[in-house]
């Protein structure tokens, strides 16, 4: 017995989601010295330039390999050069009871990912903003007495720079990952298209797995045997889904009743448990109960009486009762023990108690009352009902998998009614019972107590029985109870081929109507046997037991119905067919009457009627529904080849020959096919094989000929038969259509060719599976059944002349269908898994890939085995074997011939064929032994020709993956140059549609073929990784030089090796198509490829991925080959850097800009991040580029590939090849190491959980948009047209290629868990930390090479300060100590090496430097403090060295801790000093300076610097929390300052980083230009150029605050003494930097005018320049400026002031001190109050906090002396009336402001407020000490001036103020009528009448006594009359506005205003006339 199973290619294994874990690999590969072997180039043909858009021609591959024998004898690099021996193995595995034949095709023991078994290291991490805090109160311990840090030894020994070099790079190679992209996790794609997954084993169907266990039945009576069963119910599908499980739990000595009529019972029928199989879980599913117990005399109502009157609790009263039934009991039990009637039922509803188990806490225990309703003793019953109303809602999805197990009571049982047992009538009490109001509830019980546990069935149950009583491992012990697995009858059809082997047959008896049938028929009851013949004899030992019985028995009696003359019947009789049927072969139905009484000669049964059903009819299997004649009379000789139907002569039937028996027939079969079209097929093809004519099929009988005429319509009518027999039998189907390909058979002497009939039908066969059954297909639309057929079950017909075929030989059954064997078979251990090799088989390891997952479960799940057995012997002289041909060949030459719907429908499925053509190859291959023949003359040239046609004719949007694959596999197998010029012709294909259509969607596709073709396994070999792509000058291999490169060589290709040329595209031929592909798509010209970036860079990085994880190149010389590879990559990254993502803090999705200057955006340089680093001569933000720029993603990925390359390339060619790069190009390759850098910064594990908690949120968002294409909403296609248009210009951009049926990605499905533990985040950022580290190292080590290569050169000066700015850059993110270390010796070695290139050309480095050492410095980590003092002492000491004095280094390290104490709030002294103390402690050991003044000064620097900045730090500690004061400090520092400019600026810098973070942009700016006019100041002493500021006096425009910058004198401090004003600032550069930060801060700060006084600075000097770039962008900014002042005149605020007076002694400096504060604009005095009371109070305690109310003046002495008192004001700016005339705008009223006022109403008696003429108000006017706005928010108060108002001066301003908004509501434009009436509402409104003419009347009603009071009266007389003309103005401009609606309202206004002007006439005209002499009389005396 043989079984030919096939397991495929690995090839298609994902780069991408699987992970493995490699430890356990045993690679083969030894390490040895091998040179690099210059080989020949093969084709110098295509000497013009091919462009990247086509394909060159290939290298002849296969004549390469021979006119290049390898150089290299064994080892890594040899097993580059070819695929190895066991590329291709075909195993036999024998089996304990059949042979699986395994292909182990293209062993891809390779493609996978490794976690990481590079050990991952737990990093220290020193991040900038991490420092711990420490107090700075905790020393005050003098520097000497310090405890330094650890020395690094060997620092001060001066060795020689190579030496240096040597041994950093010693430690930089030691303990590094091997494996980079271990540490970097794939990019997350949907769906990896090189993946093929493997099919699943074909194994037997099973549904959801429910255990069953019946733990005990108990009556309240026991006095009988009761017998019960289960079975499943389906009632919306009116449909029993299961066979019935007989059970008993009668206790032994209930049992022993029955001792006459049982035999011994079978093991297998005392099963108490079972499994039922669910395949269609729905809320109408019940498990149904029913009891029988032994027939009695009496109906089923009189028998269950005693059940439902007797109570367990009275047995002691009923005792005699009791005895007399038992005694009954004993006696039917005696006499009719063999009869059973029907007893009671009951139901369970299975979803309820899935639901509710699965919602209670534990293992549940439940307990069922009546119609299956839960019991009032259950709490939750709420729950119960609950789920039974939802199961109404039709069909929820429904899983019986993860519930807990619960235990069932059952209490109550209905009694069978004897007149509905039918199952029509169970479906009625079903439905009934899911009503609330079930008929059911009013029914009378039988209390009994049934126990079941139900629970999801284990994977592996033990002792276990199939419904055949086959035995499934593991079965341990015989002898122990079974667990029965319940066969399902699907409630609808399930499409899977048949694996096992099963015969079974049911029988239904329904109903049987006797009622006019004469005589005595009462108590009937129905025998049924399988007879093999007519004799009582043949009755066939084939019908199943029930329960406590014999496994098998002759007969089955149906349940007796007491007195029914028409019963129905619920039995079910289960029969085991035999294989192989006769026409003798019947059912026979025996009725007989049962006397239930015992009278004397009254037999026990009498036999009342027989019929029977013939199992054969025409050669097919009878099943169905009957209804049956029944015969009075026993039937006559020869009646079972006939129907009863038929009648026979001489025969007595019931009703006249009328059908009164209804019974149905089932069969569950894997032999019959029940299908009359594949039976025909089957039948005709096995007379071929047996040859066996004529052939009778239905009722015709065939000749031979017309056999072919019948073959050929029996094949076309396959297309008729239905699906799913046509599934059930696909294996057989597809292996006899192969057969009749392969072998045309010879019919009457001649050969039929049904070659294309069978192609035909075969590809509507396959097409018509992936129509219906789309469901099952994988992720490239392969029908699961049609690709596990391939690779498990398809075999050459011809393969093995010793070994059966599966298909077509003939056999012993009837039309050659399967006899099976019924013994499942032992474990199969597929003997095939990636880590196995020839020489190796004996390797297992725990499963780890798909594949060794399927391994595992076949290998402990037998069932899944399949296990065709042909029982068939082998015709060896088989006709027409001599005409067979080979199955690919013939199935390429019928596609090729093929034309029309045929072709079509071949093509539609185009994957099919191609695998099913691929099978075939390698089992010819093999079997004729020629897989070590040469490839080129492996097939015939037709078969090739074949192929190539094929190939060409192929539409690529349709079958693109099915053709990628396809080359692949024959990469395997095929002459690989021949597959080259098939992948070239493809492309020439794509690339002229690509021509016409420019449809992005073809690049794609072709992106998706290369990744499949490259996912070969020996991918690198096919690639020529050995040949060099120049020929050397001599033929022989040169092997002299130390690298194994000859110079000659090296000097001619260098530039090929890095480069797209023709010879590096023709010889590495899939990596040159990537290559190409990369760069073409990522060509910033090319603008219809940018959805198509993070695709193509994906294809790189699963590549590389690939290549990283795999044992085979583990070695580092072969690595480097295979790095050489992917060289021109570095070229191609280097190009798009303009449009890679910016990591270093731009914003969001910018690019990099070209000279990456600007990209030191870190929080911790001089300027805060917020006020952006612009230094003329780079531009402010990133250059505006016309492309979108790269994904973060996606530019992460491309960089972790470059970085890539260049850890694994030889180095000496790196280093050759930068020798040959221009300045240029080294300054982009630097640009893109320092984007590095940025990109693989450590982020930290708080930004972990950050993005944790965002990926959850995206991946809600993506399920959503998810379901709307499903639903329909929207296609796919539309989703793809809409995110092309969408303005992320993303075609297939960031989620690319969505294919929407994710749910049957089984692979995927662990991704939905998006919720990570702490631990998985922990590990995460572990495993981002190492990426950083080692990221960050292989910069280091390139940046190394450059030095080495740059050193040499003339153009090292440009190069160097690019390195140094990118080690700047690398200290200044988060690193690990370990990278800091490896980084502070290459940094000292630099300084070493080059001193000139700090101290003299990049001095803004030097600062930078300092400021990084000194940050290190203060580091809680001992190693990294060690390191950066180390290159501290050496910085000062080589600056020293240089000219004796280091007074540039000296002012650097000043400034940097001053700026580090102003900008880091975590700064730490304690370790600063210590490392501090560690210098020193250099100076002391530093035996050749110890003589000089070099340890004192530095000695004195440290200490002065130390306590200088303690204390100012301890200041800035002690005030963090009180911005105010933290700037007022800063404030004072920089004041201190004053003499040293550098560190003046320093401060300044400090404090506009303050503002900027607190959005305080105005003081920012302040800052920036007092730096701006320091620097002008020190400049114009340096260098007299006319168009440079003249010192600060130019900046008054801008500020009045700025001449505090002027230079004292010229002896204070000179600028051109050694490291005085040598910062990156004191330039013209400098200058220009400080000043556009400056414009850009007051343009955040919406100061326009101010903005457009710094560019009045700025333009002299871009005019000097003749800098148009620079102008035109500042005239840009300028249109933009006075473009906003005009949009948002009336809408601009600045600020809101206030007066803050601080009382107390608690407030120490601030006791008795007045602030003017600015604080934002719109804040209220209650804001202001409240958040300073909640400052202090939490300072110095709520209660002693206190806020004065009122704006009067303080008396110190009224206060209590214990508490702190705050005074708070609202203050107005006050202008004289002549400043008024030059403040005119908004602007100008509220910029450079030092003056303020207040008012405070008070009446002379005390009081705040009186009446009208006894009024006052104080004035104060403020006078601040500088102007706002200034370089910090809070001013003092320098000035205070009060002038007092009399009331009727407060009662001039009040009429003047009122008569000023008249005046401005009348005449504002647009006109605003809703303020118009405000206003006049207020002034002429009847209610508040009173206030302008109570004023009047107060004060003008008489006139005054003092003259003083003339003027005052006068002029408040003159207000009033300007008064009523504005109300009048106003009235007319409201009539000119209102509507309709208002002309009441209009009217009525004008009425008081008319009442109004006449009281007040009297009053204005009444002038005072002593104001009215003449004025000329003075004149009169001259």
């Amino acid at each position: 017995m043989f079984f030919f199973g096939f397991v495929s290619k690995l090839s298609h294994f994902s780069l991408v989601n699987v992970r493995f874990q490699t430890s356990n690999i045993n690679s083969f590969i030894t390490l040895f010295p091998v040179s690099y072997t210059p080989l020949a180039s093969v084709s110098a043909s295509t000497s013009a330039d091919v462009p990247l858009t086509e394909a060159v021609e290939p290298v002849d591959f296969e004549e390469y390999l021979i006119t290049h024998p390898p150089v290299v004898e064994s080892g890594p690099l040899r097993d580059l050069i070819e695929f190895p021996p066991d590329d291709i193995e075909v195993i036999y595995t024998p089996r304990e009871c059949q042979y699986w034949m395994v292909e182990k095709h293209c062993n891809h023991k390779y493609w996978f990912k490794v976690q990481s078994h590079t050990i991952l290291t737990l990093l220290n991490f020193f991040s900038c903003y991490d420092t711990p805090r420490g107090s700075w109160a905790c020393s005050i311990f003098d520097l000497k007495n310090s405890l330094p840090d650890a020395l690094l030894p060997h620092l001060l020994d001066r060795a020689p720079n190579e030496e240096i070099d040597r041994h950093n790079e010693e430690q930089r190679k030691a303990n590094r990952h091997r494996e980079l992209f271990a540490l970097h996790p794939a990019l997350d794609e949907e769906e990896p298209i090189e993946r093929h997954c493997v099919p699943e084993v074909p194994k037997e169907h099973f549904g959801q797995r429910l255990l069953v266990k019946c733990l005990s039945l108990k009556f309240e009576i026991e006095i009988e045997p009761i017998f019960a069963s289960l079975a499943l119910y389906d009632v919306k599908e009116k449909k029993k889904i299961s066979e019935n499980f007989f059970f008993d739990l009668n206790s032994e000595q209930t049992k022993a009743m029955l001792r006459p009529h049982i035999q011994t019972a079978a093991i297998s029928t005392l099963a108490r448990s079972a499994i039922f199989s669910i395949t269609y879980p729905s809320q109408d599913v019940f498990l149904v109960i029913k009891l029988e117990k032994v027939l009695q005399q009496g109906d089923i109502g009189e028998c269950a009486e005693p059940y439902m009157v007797f109570k367990e609790a009275d047995a002691a009263k009923n005792k005699e009762k009791l005895e007399k039934l038992r005694s009954q009991s004993e006696q039917f039990c005696q006499r009719l023990g063999r009869y059973r009637m029907p007893f009671a039922w009951t139901a369970i509803h299975l979803m309820n108690i899935v639901n509710s188990a699965g919602s209670l806490e534990r293992d549940t225990e439940l307990e069922m009352s009546l119609a299956g309703s839960w019991s009032e003793r259950r709490n939750s019953s709420i729950m119960g009902r609950r789920s039974l109303e939802r199961t109404t809602s039709g069909d929820e999805s429904c899983s019986l998998t993860g519930f807990r197990p619960a235990t069932l009571t059952i209490t109550n049982f209905f009694k069978q009614e004897g007149d509905r047992l039918s199952d029509e009538d169970l479906y009625k009490f079903l439905a009934d019972m899911r009503r609330p109001s079930s008929v059911l509830r009013r029914l009378r019980p039988i209390t009994a107590q049934l126990k079941l546990d139900i629970s999801p069935a284990p994977e592996n149950p033990h002792y276990c029985l199939t419904p055949d009583l086959l035995q499934v491992k593991p079965y341990p012990d015989s002898r122990v109870r079974p667990t029965r697995e319940i066969l399902e009858f699907p409630a609808r059809d399930v499409y899977v081929p048949n694996t096992t082997y099963r015969n079974l047959l049911y029988v239904n008896p329904q109903s049987l109507n006797f009622a006019n049938r004469q005589g005595s028929a009462r108590n009937i009851t129905v025998k049924v046997q399988f007879m093999n013949g007519e004799d009582p004899n043949n009755a066939m030992p084939v019908i199943f037991g029930k329960s406590s019985c014999a496994d098998f028995s002759r007969e089955a009696y149906t349940a007796v119905v007491y007195h029914n003359r028409s019963p129905d019947f619920h039995d079910e009789v289960k029969i085991k067919l035999p294989a192989s049927l006769s026409d003798h072969h019947h059912i026979l139905f025996t009725f007989y009457h049962v006397s239930c009484q015992q009278k004397q000669n009254t037999p026990l049964e009498t036999p009342v009627g027989y019929t029977w059903i013939p199992m054969l009819q025409n050669g097919r299997l009878r099943t169905g529904h009957f209804c049956l004649p029944v015969s009075l009379e026993k039937p006559p000789q020869s009646y079972s080849v006939l129907s009863p139907d038929v009648p026979l002569p001489g025969m007595k039937w019931v009703d006249n020959h009328r059908g009164v028996f209804n019974v149905e027939v089932v069969a569950v079969s894997t032999i019959h096919t029940q299908d009359q079209y594949l039976d025909k097929f089957f039948a005709l093809v096995h007379a071929l094989d047996e040859h066996m004519f004529p052939v009778r099929i239905g009722d015709m009988r065939i000749m031979e000929n017309n056999l072919e005429a019948e073959l050929k319509s029996s094949i076309a009518a396959l297309n008729s038969s239905q699906l799913e027999p046509m599934v059930r039998f696909l294996h057989l189907l597809l292996d006899k259509l192969v057969l009749l390909v392969v072998r045309p058979p010879v019919i009457a002497g001649q050969i039929v060719n049904l070659g294309q009939s069978s192609f035909e039908v075969m590809a509507s066969i396959v097409n018509r599976l992936h129509k219906y059954l789309d469901t099952s297909q994988d992720m490239h639309g392969r029908n699961s059944l049609l690709s596990s057929y391939i690779h498990y079950v398809f075999r050459l017909p011809s393969a093995d002349p010793n070994s059966p075929s599966p298909g077509g030989l003939g056999g012993s059954v009837h039309y050659a269908t399967m006899a099976r064997s019924a013994v499942r078979p032992a474990s199969l251990n597929l003997n095939r898994s990636r880590s196995l090799s020839n020489s190796n088989p004996d390797i297992s390891g725990t499963p780890t890939s798909p594949d060794d997952e399927v391994r595992s479960i076949i290998g402990s799940k037998v069932r899944f085995c399949p296990s065709y057995c042909y029982v068939s012997k082998i015709n060896k002289d088989l006709p027409g074997s001599c005409h067979e041909s080979l199955f690919h060949e013939e199935l390429a030459l019928q596609w090729v011939v093929s034309s029309g719907s045929v072709r079509e429908g071949a093509l539609q499925q185009a994957w099919f064929f191609f695998e099913l053509m691929v099978k075939s190859i390698i089992h010819h291959l093999y079997f004729t032994d020629r897989l070590e023949s040469p490839r080129k003359n492996r097939f015939p040239e037709r078969f090739m020709d074949d192929i190539t046609a094929l190939v060409s004719t192929i539409l690529v949007e349709r079958l693109n993956t099915s053709l990628a694959f396809f080359l692949n596999d024959l990469l395997s197998v095929m002459d690989r140059g021949f597959v080259f010029t098939l992948i070239r012709a493809y492309w020439k294909q794509v690339s002229t549609k690509l021509y016409a259509l420019q449809n992005p969607t073809l690049e794609s596709l072709r992106l998706d073929f290369l990744r499949i073709v490259c996912s070969h396994e020996h991918y690198v070999t096919l690639n020529l990784p050995c040949s060099l792509l120049t020929p050397p000058a001599s033929p022989s291999p040169s092997v002299s030089s130390s690298s194994g490169f000859s110079t000659h060589v090296q000097d001619q290709k260098i530039a090929n090796m890095f480069e797209l040329s023709v010879p590096f595209r023709e010889q590495h031929y899939l990596a040159g198509l990537v290559l190409s592909e990369l760069s073409v798509i990522l060509d910033p010209d090319n603008d219809g490829m940018f959805g198509l970036h993070k695709k193509v860079v994906s294809v790189v990085h699963n590549l590389l991925s690939s290549h990283d994880s795999d044992p085979r190149y583990a070695d580092p010389e072969v690595k480097a080959r295979v790095a050489m590879l992917y060289l021109p990559l570095i070229g191609i990254v280097m190009e798009t850097l303009p449009q890679l993502h910016d990591f270093t803090g731009g914003p969001q999705g910018s690019a990099v800009g070209s000279s990456g200057e600007d990209a030191e955006g870190e929080g911790n340089s001089m300027i805060s991040q917020t006020v952006a680093m612009a230094i003329a001569g780079t531009s402010t933000a990133s250059p505006i580029r016309q492309h979108g720029s790269f994904s973060a993603e996606s530019s992460r990925s491309l960089l972790i590939c470059l970085l890539w390359v260049l850890k694994n390339a030889d180095e000496l060619v790196l280093q050759k090849w930068f020798t040959d790069l221009s300045v240029s190009q080294l300054n982009r390759l630097l640009d893109l190491l320092h984007l590095c850098v940025s990109c693989f910064e450590y982020k930290g594990k708080k930004a972990f959980e950050r993005m944790n908690s965002l990926t959850f949120k995206k991946s809600k968002d993506m399920k959503a948009k998810l379901e709307e294409a499903i639903l329909g909403s929207i296609g796919a296609r539309q989703e793809m047209v809409r995110r092309k248009r969408s303005p992320s210009g993303s075609a297939f951009g960031s989620q690319e290629n969505l294919r929407w049926r994710k749910d049957m990605t089984h692979w995927r499905q662990n991704s939905e868990k998006l919720d990570k533990t702490r631990a998985e985040l922990e590990h995460e950022a572990l495993i981002d930390g190492n990426l950083a580290t080692e990221a960050n190292l292989i910069i280091l080590d390139t940046l190394e090479i450059i030095v080495q290569t740059v050193s040499v050169t003339e153009s090292k000066e440009s190069v160097l300060g690019g390195v140094l700015k990118v080690l700047l850059h690398s200290m200044a993110c988060n690193q690990s100590a370990l990278y800091l270390q490896h980084c502070f010796a290459t940094q000292r070695a630099l300084v070493s090496k080059f001193p000139e290139l700090l101290f003299e050309e990049e001095t803004e480095q030097c600062a930078d430097l300092c400021l990084r050492l000194l940050r290190s410095c203060s580091s809680s980590i001992s190693t990294i403090r060690a390191h950066a003092s180390a290159s501290l002492y050496l910085l000062m000491r080589q600056n020293f060295e240089i000219g004796n004095n280091f007074a540039r280094v000296k002012m650097q390290v000043t400034m940097s801790l001053s700026s580090l104490v102003g900008t880091s709030q975590n700064f730490n002294e304690e370790f600063l000093r210590r490392s501090l103390k560690t210098i020193l402690t250099y100076a002391e050991e530093d035996l050749e300076l110890r003589e000089t003044t070099f340890p004192d000064q530095e000695f004195l620097l440290f200490h002065t610097i130390f306590y200088k900045i303690k204390y100012q730090g301890m200041k800035m500690k002690e005030h963090q929390e009180d911005p105010e004061m933290l700037i007022d400090l800063m404030y004072r520092i920089a004041k201190g300052y004053q003499t040293s400019p550098d560190l003046r600026l320093t401060w300044l810098q400090n404090m506009a980083g303050k503002h900027s973070e607190r959005k305080n942009y105005a003081e920012a700016a302040q800052c920036l230009v007092h730096s701006a006019a320091l620097v002008a100041e020190y400049l114009s002493m340096l260098e007299d150029r006319k168009y440079l500021p003249v010192g600060c006096v130019t900046f008054q425009n801008i500020s009045s605050n700025v001449l505090e910058e002027s230079a004292v004198s010229d002896d204070v401090v000179s600028p051109d003494e050694e490291g005085i004003c040598s910062g990156k600032y004191f330039t013209e550069i400098g200058l220009v930097g400080l000043l556009e930060q400056a414009a850009a801060s007051f343009s955040m700060a919406g100061m326009y005018e101010a903005v457009n006084e710094v560019y009045k600075v700025l333009i002299p000097i871009h005019e000097a320049n003749r800098d148009a770039k620079k102008l035109a962008t500042i005239h840009g900014k300028l249109q933009e400026a006075f473009g906003k002042i005009v949009d948002q005149d009336g809408k601009r605020m600045f600020g809101t002031y206030f007066r803050v007076g601080f009382y107390g002694s608690k407030f120490g400096d601030l006791d008795e001190q007045e602030f003017v504060y600015k604080e934002p604009a719109i804040t209220k005095l209650a804001e202001i109050s409240h958040r300073l009371e909640g400052f202090y109070g939490e300072r110095f305690g709520e209660d002693q906090v206190e806020v004065i109310k009122d704006s009067n003046p303080v008396d110190k002495c009224k206060l209590d002396p214990n508490k702190a008192f705050i005074q708070i004001t609202y203050v107005e700016p006050y202008f004289d009336t002549y400043e008024m005339k030059d403040r005119i705008t908004y602007f100008d009223k509220n910029y450079n402001l030092r003056r303020f006022v207040y008012c405070t109403p008070f009446t002379l008696d005390g009081r705040a407020h009186g009446d009208l003429h006894e009024q006052f108000k104080r004035k104060t006017i403020l006078t601040t000490s500088h102007a706002f706005p200034y370089i910090k928010t809070r001013i003092n108060i320098i000035h205070k001036e009060e002038i007092i108002s009399t009331p009727i001066e407060v009662a001039i301003e009040d009429m003047q103020k009122k008569t000023q908004e008249l005046a401005f509501a009348t005449h504002q434009d647009p006109a605003d009528a809703k303020m118009l009436q405000m206003v006049l509402q207020g002034s002429v409104g009847t209610t508040v009448n009173q206030g302008p003419l109570e004023v009047a009347q107060v004060f003008l009603s008489e006139i005054p006594s003092d003259p003083k009071l003339y003027r005052h009266h006068n002029k408040l007389r003159l207000c009033f009359k300007d008064f009523t003309k504005r109300c009048e103005d106003a009235l007319r401009k409201n009539k000119s506005l209102i509507g309709p609606d208002q002309k009441e309202y209009q009217r009525e206004l004008e009425r008081n205003y008319h009442r109004l002007k006449e009281a007040l006439q009297p009053l204005i005209n009444r002038k005072i006339p002593q104001l009215y002499k003449p004025v000329l009389q003075v004149n009169s005396h001259r």
